[in-house]
């Protein structure tokens, strides 16, 4: 973790599924989330951007809410660089405004890596290797809670990231990475809480 980009690029180290570069969210943010929240409870939006046509997509998807000019900047920043780091001329966006977990287990994404910041809202949690059993994952639970099931290894810690930070998490399908994916989950809402999420992900 680091409040420089660079920090970014350290996802290619072999021992590294977790890069977290954490930077300050615009000054603005939370009277923009509040003006969505307000306008378009139901607001999602999934689609497939580069760096070439995302200002264009984000200025549709939020053209009458009046405080988003930062937020719209940060999204065509960050879609810049994934593209960027990750040599891809195209990145599929999914921005969502939630008020329940979305995945609430504890899992491995089947991606080569997946970039994730919340923008507003608790942010997402994560385990490190030595604190999960890998064998508790998806079926090995066997339909239990992660508290009960064992998943996480005893005397371990949640980790959590924070609202604002930017986390490219390493996927299952990065080369030589099978097994080693990044651990995660959704946090739990709060009753009335909302969380809106940022993933982009490789397009084939």
């Amino acid at each position: 973790m680091s409040e420089h980009y660079s920090v970014l690029a350290d996802i290619y180290e072999d021992d590294i599924n977790l890069a977290v570069w954490k930077r300050p969210l615009p000054s603005n943010m939370k009277e923009c989330i509040e003006e969505i929240i307000l306008k378009k409870p139901a607001f999602k939006s999934i689609m497939t951007v580069s760096p070439n046509n995302i200002r264009e997509h984000v200025r549709e998807c939020f053209a009458d809410i009046e405080t988003s000019k930062e937020l719209r900047e940060h999204i065509c920043l960050l879609v810049d660089m994934f593209c960027t780091l990750f040599d891809l001329e195209y990145a599929g966006l999914r921005l969502k405004l939630l008020d329940s977990p979305m995945c609430p287990k504890f899992h491995v994404d089947k991606v080569p890596c997946r970039l994730i910041t919340t923008f507003y809202g608790s942010a997402t949690q994560w385990l490190p290797h030595n604190a999960v059993n890998r064998t508790k994952l998806g079926a090995g639970s066997e339909g239990l809670s992660d508290e009960c099931s064992g998943i996480i290894n005893p005397d371990a810690t949640v980790q959590q990231l924070s609202s604002g930070d930017v986390a490219l998490l390493k996927g299952e399908s990065w080369h030589n990475n099978e097994n080693a994916g990044l651990v995660h989950r959704s946090p739990i809402l709060a009753q009335n809480e909302h969380r809106l999420l940022l993933t982009l992900d490789f397009v084939n």
